[in-house]
């Protein structure tokens, strides 16, 4: 993904709401399966690190990533934002 694609989706991710919250029991399989249901019906997904949570925001988005098999779009502060294209139809054109 290049800088101009991750800006854009920056840009997308700021009018949405966070979907899920980690809390503290930090990343649970429970937690990854929900998070992949929602890529069936969305492309950007925002997430909520809750402040009990111990682990740092940027381990969980490299997780949760890695085991939806989606990309880091920014951490910032306790809030993760993932992207992942639907395989048809997709909904956001990423600029060239």
């Amino acid at each position: 993904m290049t800088s101009k694609q991750r800006s854009y989706l920056k840009g997308l991710a700021m009018n949405i709401d966070p979907v899920f919250q980690i809390g503290k029991s930090s990343v649970t399989p429970e937690n990854v399966e929900a998070i992949s249901e929602v890529f069936n019906t969305r492309e950007l997904v925002k997430i909520a690190v809750l402040k009990n949570c111990i682990d740092d925001p940027k381990e969980i988005a490299n997780v949760i990533a890695e085991r939806t098999h989606s990309q880091v779009v920014q951490v910032i502060g306790k809030k993760i934002v993932l992207y992942k294209p639907f395989k048809e139809n997709q909904k956001i054109i990423l600029p060239k």
